[in-house]
């Protein structure tokens, strides 16, 4: 059971500038115009599949930072008292286009997702923490066997941050865009033709274990593949499949230095990490340590978190999401200054994050959300822009 948000959504990536990602906000589609209160999502049918889509937007009002929903007029509506165990939450779905077709929300200032589904309502709970999200690693979880997606999206004052995620999994596909307010669009996260049955194959043609992450219904339809952080929670990836590559990236740094420079901006910022037995420790340029890290785990590597924990500071928090994409990536050995943004140089190692390396190598544009910290060179799946005139969400065949 997870209640909340997501554990990588995008009040984060409202500040991936701050943090020296991908993102400066404000340039070069600056706001000139107060971001109204909700703004049109259009979305549009292209999956082929004749099953009823349902819709929902939830997340959290910025203005009153309350948990709820919201309705397809863009109206917020707070979740009412949960329980212990879970109650079901209002029914907060709309009813999505048919295949070919179009429809029209709004979307307020929110930071959360909008989650689809195909042929079934998703199963919502409340509990006296909140929302409770699916969470479909677990075999027990209501909305296992549903086909379902989501996108991630903060719309605030700055104006529009929505991003196509595989963070937690990859399944049903979608590209999101926003229109500016030159009449230009952006969009991302559309896959090649024949994207969506490739990236199955090529992941079931993964030795390793790689192929437990596939999740299929009893008739036969493909689900979704779990995140590899998932797939080593729920023992379908064995728990030891990065330690090589941790062994080799400990032994390099036992003997030379890794020099970290986290912020794009900021090109004199600098790190100097060197391990110490079971501790990498990273210095500034006065020599002082100011963190250290354990050995990491594929845990903590996949998702970013735990012995890679990366706080939302100006030190630690950037070392770690430059370790954390170094580490997905496998280009810690290849080169000793950090990051590595040259997507050339990534997952040439036999031990890397297959399942990141195979969903870019599918997307049309190479960008994706394939784990928490992908933006980390400019490699995520996301549009932004200050003054948005209207957002799209495009479902696209499972093909």
């Amino acid at each position: 059971m997870r209640t909340g948000l997501a554990r990588r959504t995008l009040p984060l990536a409202a500040t991936a500038a701050l943090l020296g990602g991908a993102l400066t906000l404000g340039t070069p589609h600056q706001a000139d115009a107060a971001v109204p209160d909700t703004i049109p999502l259009k979305i549009t049918n292209n999956s082929g599949r004749g099953d009823q889509v349902y819709v929902y937007d939830l997340g959290t009002q910025l203005s009153s930072g309350k948990q709820g929903y919201a309705d397809a007029n863009g109206a917020f509506h707070a979740w009412p008292a949960g329980g212990n165990p879970p109650t079901p939450a209002p029914d907060a779905s709309i009813t999505g286009p048919a295949a070919g077709q179009s429809k029209t929300i709004r979307i307020p200032k929110f930071s959360g997702r909008i989650y689809f589904s195909y042929g079934q309502k998703l199963d919502f709970r409340l509990t006296t923490g909140g929302l409770v999200q699916p969470a479909v690693q677990n075999p027990t979880d209501p909305n296992r066997n549903i086909l379902f997606n989501w996108s991630e999206y903060t719309l605030n004052d700055s104006g529009l941050w929505i991003n196509s995620t595989q963070v937690d999994m990859f399944s049903a596909p979608y590209a999101v865009g926003v229109q500016r307010s030159d009449g230009s669009t952006a969009s991302t996260g559309h896959l090649k033709p024949g994207g969506y049955n490739g990236f199955f194959s090529a992941l079931r043609g993964q030795a390793g274990g790689w192929a437990n992450l596939v999740q299929t219904r009893s008739d036969g339809t493909v689900l979704r593949a779990l995140s590899p952080l998932y797939g080593v929670e729920t023992g379908a990836l064995p728990s030891t499949v990065m330690d090589d590559y941790v062994n080799r990236v400990w032994s390099k740094y036992a003997s030379s230095t890794l020099t970290v420079t986290p912020f794009a901006d900021q090109p004199n910022t600098k790190y100097y990490g060197r391990v110490s037995g079971n501790v990498m420790n990273f210095t500034n340029s006065s020599g002082a340590v100011v963190t250290s890290f354990q050995k990491p785990d594929a845990g903590s590597i996949f998702g970013c978190h735990n012995l890679l924990d990366a706080p939302n500071d100006q030190v630690r928090g950037p070392i770690s999401r430059t370790l954390c994409a170094g580490f997905n990536r496998s280009t810690l050995l290849t080169s000793s200054s950090q990051p590595d943004t040259n997507p050339a140089d990534f997952y040439l190692d036999t031990v890397t994050n297959h399942y990141a390396r195979k969903i870019h190598a599918q997307m049309a544009d190479g960008k994706a959300y394939a784990f928490a910290f992908d933006d980390v060179g400019n490699q995520e799946s996301l549009v932004n822009d200050g003054n948005p005139q209207q957002a799209y969400l495009t479902l696209d065949p499972l093909s």
